[in-house]
């Protein structure tokens, strides 16, 4: 056990409901010390939460999403992310490891059955983590469905890009020379994990700024900042593990998601889903329901990809406690 195993634990009464039950880092093996937390009661309803990227780490507001009354909640840092340790290591960091990462946790915390809640990469890991140990998984609630493929990328970059931020798609391919336009993602990924800092820095900024303008349906920006990339300022981290993860095809063979979705059978599931989501639109959520018949897909109107964009953290919020719910009733 790490020496900071019990960092964090609260004895007796709480002021903060929220405040970790227990924090620690968890060696997995590789290097790797996986940053892990629990919130809510320790006789909860045992659900662990994914976050996005991948890279981006969990936020103190993520332990919201669960009612502290109701729930034992688990959340963790992925390889290389947030603060777990060493940060923004790539070396034997694939999604079979983060898959791997989870089991341990699981066993860790000496959990039987968990509900898997995730968005985005966050959405792609609890799939692809419920078709690896589907006997593991009481219920999925999904928010915003990746499904890790070169397709869906393209589909957000080069065609939603130009489509509807016309001025955005300048800014963020006018940064690339001209022959290595042909193939821009691949471009970018080469760049940003390029170790010269000339090249990855404004390669890392101009692809964070442009996601994240991607990501907000009512956004105070449609344009790159011009002298972003030339900032000196510290880097963002989700690019880096973003282009190991999307340079490598997640990890994953083609399609491996809705190829393998037929291990989801009897697993409940609940997909909320922005109905204008540049990144990963509705059309996703819907073939993977149809691929997924426990599943139903609850689309939130006037919202993109983004938890905080206006309906979206309520409905994850009220998805959780149904799934909660559902799952309850299952087992009496």
């Amino acid at each position: 056990m790490a020496p900071d195993a019990d960092a964090g634990r609260s004895r007796g009464h709480r002021p903060d409901p929220f405040a970790p039950l227990t924090t620690r880092h968890l060696p997995v093996g590789d290097g790797h010390e996986i940053y892990v937390e629990t919130v809510g009661r320790a006789d909860g309803i045992a659900a662990v939460y994914l976050h996005g990227g991948p890279g981006s780490g969990c936020q103190t507001d993520h332990r919201r999403l669960f009612d502290p009354e109701r729930f034992h909640a688990v959340l963790f840092d992925q390889r290389g992310a947030g603060r777990s340790r060493p940060k923004g290591k790539r070396e034997a960091n694939t999604l079979p490891h983060l898959i791997a990462d989870m089991e341990a946790i699981r066993k860790h915390c000496r959990i039987e059955r968990w509900m898997l809640v995730g968005g985005s990469w966050g959405a792609t890991l609890a799939l692809a983590y419920a078709q690896a140990f589907s006997a593991q998984v009481s219920g999925i609630v999904l928010r915003a469905t990746f499904l890790g493929t070169r397709a869906e990328l393209e589909h957000a970059f080069l065609q939603n890009l130009p489509r509807f931020h016309p001025g955005l798609s300048e800014d963020f391919f006018g940064l690339l020379p001209q022959d290595e336009r042909a193939r821009p993602l691949d471009a970018y990924w080469r760049r940003i994990l390029d170790p010269e800092p000339a090249v990855h820095g404004p390669a890392a900024r101009a692809w964070h700024d442009t996601e994240r303008i991607l990501s907000e349906h009512a956004r105070s920006t449609t344009r790159l900042n011009p002298a972003s990339p030339t900032s000196h300022g510290a880097l963002p981290a989700t690019p880096f593990m973003e282009a190991h993860y999307f340079a490598n095809d997640c990890f994953m063979t083609p399609d491996q998601l809705m190829a393998e979705a037929g291990k989801l059978r009897g697993i409940p599931g609940i997909i909320v889903q922005g109905r204008h989501d540049f990144l990963c639109p509705p059309s996703t959520s819907h073939a993977l329901a149809a691929a997924w018949p426990d599943a139903e897909v609850r689309i939130v109107e006037g919202a993109g990809h983004s938890l905080y964009d206006p309906g979206i953290r309520d409905a994850v919020m009220k998805a959780i406690a149904d799934m909660a719910s559902r799952t309850a009733d299952q087992e009496i």
